[in-house]
């Protein structure tokens, strides 16, 4: 049997064309893609890569380390040194495969021209044309290869370069390193050497300073020991003592102020002053805090309980006289709004009026404005008292109120339970007691508004009178002005 087939003069004999070596090595698994430029070059066609290559990389490291030098630390320098010196390392090796792999293409090149050129021998017509036109290419590669390896070489020269300029860099940075090292080695030498001085200072002064430092100290502490003992025997008994004597001066102050009344009332009837005033007198010191009470001194003086009876005050002997609203008993106890002024009683008995006047001002309480004082520096000020009235009526005194005077309102509580609670206004009142009997002087009338009042009972006559005063203050702050019923008070009083 015979196979029929087309033959052409031009058809290659089998073994022709030689088999290219074994021993070639490809740099990439896939042969490169030309073509034809201008002037007939052979152009590579390049694949859009964003990927950078190692010597962009390497430059631009390079100069972010020099734009930064200024305010890197100098280990952080030598680091970045280190850094760019070994990424120079790698493209060196880059470029030695790169070298490799040129020589591999040179090879190759050669034989692949070789066989070409053997194959135009042996060929004719359109293939011969493209064996040819196959040996121009492959000698245009060979020619851009030479170049391309002129510009390896130039690139490798200046890595080399590149290279030699960070090691010297990061020399230079890791001597600056030593020397910083150094340098602050010596001055810590230098500030312990310095502690070192300061101690050997100081065991020397307490060296120095032990036997007479030791001395003064046992001394001092005898000293102390000595005042305690004597602070211990003596501070309380001093207090007492004090407190003791200043209850006697004030003792001994009401009684001569007493002794002093009845002389003027002696000297006014040795000297033949016998009127109708002298039925009455009144007993009881002329100062706050105490009691004022009318007393007969004439068989020819009638009964209080049958006579009219109403008290005044008076801003000088002679002047005019303002009534003091309820103050109808014989029984009065001046409050601080009558500080400074003179008190007369009038007693009418069928129609014929007898006066009786202090001998002179009201005096105020001794150390009652200290008291005070020291009250309205406090951040809340309470009073125990007893409700004796309200409205009008009288009220069991069993349980124990507490007044709360604020700067702004007045409060009575009882217990938790708040009994009365009103800011300060015009239509509130506080006075004293305007009688009631001899605990007159330690009893406040409150009025809380209109149809609300009370009656009530302080400890002492010092605090009804502090009492009366803080809120009277902290009104007149508030611009009230907190007085009695139908009194006038003149601004700032």
């Amino acid at each position: 049997m015979t196979r029929v087939t087309c033959d052409f003069g031009d058809t290659n004999e089998k073994g022709a064309v030689p088999p290219v070596s074994a021993d070639v090595i490809f740099p990439s698994s896939r042969f490169p893609n030309y073509k034809i430029g201008p002037n007939n070059q052979i152009v590579e066609v390049k694949q859009d890569s964003k990927a950078l290559t190692m010597k962009e990389v390497v430059a631009r490291e390079t100069s972010q380390l020099l734009e930064q030098q200024k305010r890197l630390s100098v280990r952080d320098l030598a680091s970045k040194f280190e850094k760019g010196l070994a990424a120079a390392a790698k493209l060196s090796d880059e470029a030695r495969m790169k070298d490799a792999a040129s020589l591999e293409k040179h090879v190759l090149l050669k034989k692949l021209r070789d066989a070409l050129e053997a194959l135009r021998g042996r060929v004719a017509g359109k293939n011969k044309d493209d064996v040819e036109e196959a040996i121009a290419m492959v000698e245009a590669l060979a020619v851009q290869l030479s170049q391309r390896e002129g510009e390896l070489i130039q690139e490798k020269t200046e890595v080399k370069k590149l290279a030699t300029f960070l090691k010297q860099a990061s020399e230079d940075a890791k001597k600056l390193v030593e020397e910083e090292r150094a340098y602050a080695r010596a001055e810590i030498e230098n500030a312990r050497a310095a502690v070192q001085r300061v101690e050997e200072a100081l065991q020397e002064y307490e060296r120095k300073s032990g036997a007479s430092g030791k001395q003064d100290m046992e001394e001092l502490m005898k000293e102390v020991h000595e005042a305690r003992r004597i602070k211990m025997l003596h501070q309380p008994s001093k207090v007492m003592d004090m407190e003791h004597e200043l209850q006697a001066l004030r003792v001994q102050l009401a009684e001569k102020c007493k002794y002093s009344i009845q002389l003027q009332k002696e000297l006014a009837r040795k000297m033949g002053e016998e009127t109708v005033s002298q039925l009455y007198e009144l007993d009881g010191t002329e100062a706050l805090g105490s009691l004022l009470q009318i007393q007969p001194c004439s068989l020819a003086a009638s009964e209080l309980s049958e006579c009219s009876i109403q008290w005044h005050r008076l801003a000088c002997e002679g002047g005019k006289q303002e009534p003091i609203s309820g103050a109808t008993k014989p029984v009065y106890a001046p409050e601080p709004f009558d500080v400074g002024r003179i008190l007369q009683v009038e007693i009418t008995y069928e129609g014929q009026t007898t006066s009786v006047t202090t001998a002179g001002p009201i005096d105020p309480a001794a150390g009652l404005g200290n008291y005070v004082e020291a009250l309205v520096r406090r951040h809340d000020i309470e009073f125990n008292v007893v409700v004796v009235q309200m409205n009008g009526t009288d009220h069991t005194p069993e349980i124990i109120h507490v007044l709360h005077i604020g700067r702004m309102r007045m409060k009575l509580c009882k217990g938790k339970t708040s009994v009365a609670k009103e800011y300060y206004s015009t239509s509130m009142q506080l006075c004293g007691v305007r009688g009631g009997g001899n605990a007159a002087a330690q009893a406040a009338f409150w009025q809380v508004k209109t149809g609300l009042s009370f009656v009530l009972m302080f400890e002492t006559e010092r605090e009804r009178n502090a009492a009366i005063m803080l809120a009277r203050r902290f009104a007149y702050d508030c611009n009230i002005v907190l007085s009695g019923p139908d009194d006038r008070a003149a601004p700032g009083s």
